[in-house]
């Protein structure tokens, strides 16, 4: 018999996915791909693309709204999704400020044993 499957959980360093300003269908496509990466499931392009800007086993979700794109930059670790953060795309490149805060909070994360 098979061992129940454990899923990982959501750690969330900053930002929440909420209606305003996400969109309901948005929202509720952002719970699903993050459902699906908790049951362990990979998610590639275009949904998510890595980010080794940020670091290792970094991605971003994407997330289309009404007229806004959103991304969730995320990293996969052994037991949690961790969530860095989540931001309005507004330009082709992730805004260099973005990257720094991402790794600033996923290594305030690992320093206090996340």
């Amino acid at each position: 018999m098979r061992a129940p499957r454990k899923d990982k959980s959501l750690a969330w360093l900053r930002s929440e996915i909420k209606s305003p300003p996400f969109g309901v269908a948005a929202r509720v496509e952002a719970g699903y791909l993050l459902r699906r990466l908790q049951a362990g499931e990979m998610i590639g392009l275009p949904m998510s693309r890595p980010l080794p800007a940020i670091g290792a086993r970094c991605h971003e979700l994407r997330v289309n709204d009404a007229g806004q794109s959103w991304r969730i930059v995320y990293r996969i670790d052994t037991d949690a999704i961790v969530i860095a953060d989540v931001f309005a795309k507004k330009t082709r490149n992730t805004p260099r400020q973005v990257i720094v805060t991402c790794r600033r909070r996923l290594r305030g994360y690992d320093d206090a044993g996340g």
